[in-house]
């Protein structure tokens, strides 16, 4: 099982100031596994949600209270663990009462709708973290398949020139690319398997709607997995799938809750006016996206492969971006356009991703123009092979894009 310290840190972190740490993502994504990871002082209990009977304790306050009294301890000093809070009702009144008489007691759930998350938070004002857990980080892909190169990767001092690397990491970022990052899917051995597991995991999700709602929700998923990295519109994506609009606004936000789909909304500055209010969509994981449209070939024999691309430097991007910060695109009719604007609150980013083997340096004439009109110093290309700066501009490898930050 791979440690996935970063959640462990924030979990732990979230236990420092308030009593309710939330994990929420998408299915198949590790939340159970990292609950089971998590290094507790004192004794803890683990219930499950979808078990008819723990949905049914936790009706009364009283039962739920006698029960773990019976099986945590008496002054329910400890922590419960709660796995698919989101199929026990009225929850959060429950837990609110918990934490008010039982001060010592933490509570840890997981789910995979973020709405719940969301209603968890309104109810319990100050007393809950949430952490997004998401498909493994192209580094805990390394760290799974091959530790000696996620150890040669972070040498970060090491790698100026990284060039010559190029022949170490190119293959298993290209499997990345494919396959994805659900932890069930790395850790499979053969195609055969990945496929398996990636279809498990996506063949409930294209059954979530009403019987008479599924092809109409299945249809909408694939059309928005053709469509990664581009602007979409709710009046064509109705036109060409059929789905009345007001279903197409449901079902994308509903995909978004899910953690299937991301969708990125454009910048706009005083200065200059991006030509668009649509977002661009994108996938939480390329390899369940690779699944909806039925394709895993080599991604460098693939039409696709630059949205592929831009789409695993998005995902990239999003797992670092801390509380408040924003990740947004820009385009404008004069041509200006820039895949990924980042906003930490202290300063921006501008990211161009450019799946293509570079012999030198090129300069982007509409991209620095940007950056220059909205006084952006730190500014990236990141491509398949060239790893170097010019003209203030950082090139650098795919494999090396959680560098950026």
């Amino acid at each position: 099982m791979i440690v996935r310290t970063k959640y462990l840190k924030m979990i732990a972190d979230g236990f420092r100031v308030v009593p309710i740490v939330v994990l929420i993502g998408a299915r198949q994504v590790g939340k159970t596994s990292l609950m089971q990871s998590v290094e507790v002082k004192g004794k803890r209990l683990f219930l499950n949600g979808q078990d008819a009977e723990v949905a049914a304790l936790f009706q009364r306050f009283s039962v739920i209270e006698q029960y773990l009294k019976s099986y945590l301890n008496k002054s329910l000093k400890g922590y419960l663990m709660i796995d698919e809070f989101q199929y026990i009702p009225n929850l959060a009144e429950t837990l609110n009462v918990l934490t008010e008489k039982h001060k010592e007691l933490k509570i840890l759930c997981s789910g995979s709708l973020s709405i719940e998350a969301v209603e968890l938070e309104m109810t319990l004002a100050n007393k809950t973290k949430t952490v997004e857990v998401l498909p493994f980080s192209f580094e805990e892909f390394l760290l799974a398949k091959e530790k000696r190169l996620y150890k040669l990767l972070h040498r970060k001092n090491d790698i100026v020139d990284s060039s010559e690397l190029n022949p170490l990491f190119n293959p298993l970022l290209n499997e990345y690319l494919i396959f994805g990052g659900m932890p069930r899917v790395v850790l499979s051995d053969r195609i055969e398997e990945k496929v398996a597991a990636l279809d498990d995991i996506i063949n409930p999700i294209t059954l979530v709607k009403k019987t008479t709602d599924h092809r109409s929700f299945a249809g909408l998923l694939k059309y928005l997995a053709l469509q990664i990295g581009n602007m979409v519109n709710i009046n064509s994506i109705s036109a060409e799938t059929g789905v009345p609009y007001k279903k197409c606004e449901e079902y994308i936000y509903l995909l978004e809750q899910m953690y299937i789909i991301k969708m990125i909304e454009p910048y706009e500055s005083n200065r200059r006016k991006s030509i668009t209010k649509m977002k661009k969509v994108f996938f939480c994981d390329t390899g369940l996206r690779n699944m909806i449209v039925k394709n895993f070939n080599d991604i460098d024999f693939r039409e696709d492969r630059g949205a592929i691309f831009e789409n695993y430097v998005m995902q990239e991007l999003w797992r670092n971006k801390s509380a408040g910060a924003t990740l947004q695109f820009f385009r404008t009719s004069d041509g200006a356009e820039v895949d990924f604007v980042f906003n930490n609150l202290k300063e921006k980013i501008a990211v161009e991703s450019k799946y293509k083997t570079m012999t030198k340096p090129v300069s982007l004439a509409a991209f620095n123009r940007f950056c220059d009109d909205e006084s952006i110093q730190k500014r990236y290309i990141v491509n398949k092979n060239l790893n170097t700066t010019h003209n203030g501009v950082n090139f650098i490898q795919g494999f090396l894009v959680n560098n950026i930050y």
